[in-house]
């Protein structure tokens, strides 16, 4: 099993979650991120951590969200999209995003 990034991530991008992850499976895009399911140990450390609730166990996905399991396993393989294992600032305008849903379209990869 492994843990998945779901939509409440997009344009928020709080990154509380990497620091905690053992085994580094998180992916970095421009306004999102992922986590390979690959590398997930399912220790589930990280889904406390996220402010917006954007993780979950994949057998714990929201209806509607799980296509987010296949989008996680293809931007973790992009070249484009890197390993992050500290955490960041969140974006400026992070809380305006993080009750908003129908994100998708403005996932930037």
């Amino acid at each position: 099993m492994t843990y998945v990034v779901v939509e409440s991530c997009i344009k928020c991008k709080y990154t509380d979650c990497v620091e905690v992850c053992p085994v580094d499976c998180f992916y970095e895009g421009p306004n999102f991120l992922v986590i390979d399911p690959e590398e997930c140990i399912d220790c589930s450390l990280c889904e406390p951590e996220c402010p917006v609730n954007a993780i979950y166990a994949e057998d714990e996905i929201p209806a509607g969200q799980e296509h987010f399991l296949k989008l996680n396993e293809e931007l973790s393989q992009l070249e484009s999209w890197h390993v992050i294992t500290e955490m960041k600032d969140a974006p400026a305008d992070a809380d305006d995003w993080k009750e908003k849903t129908g994100k998708l379209d403005l996932l930037e990869r």
